[in-house]
């Protein structure tokens, strides 16, 4: 008995899926306006992170006596 051939076609994840079809459903324009959205909301996520870290310092330094 031979075994049966291997599929060398890797199937699609969900999230390319979702990309396939947003391109179709989606004019150019939008996707890159979404795109800027996401970029500006990890954006603002790194400067909080940021800001907090600085907190800390500048607490730990004024604490000291």
């Amino acid at each position: 008995m031979q075994a049966a051939p291997v599929r060398a076609t890797a199937i699609p994840s969900f999230t390319h899926a979702l990309r396939a079809i947003e391109s179709l459903l989606m004019s150019g324009g939008q996707r890159t306006a979404r795109q800027n959205a996401w970029t500006s909301v990890l954006e603002d996520r790194r400067r909080a992170k940021a800001r907090v870290e600085a907190q800390r310092v500048f607490e730990s330094v004024a604490s000291r006596p």
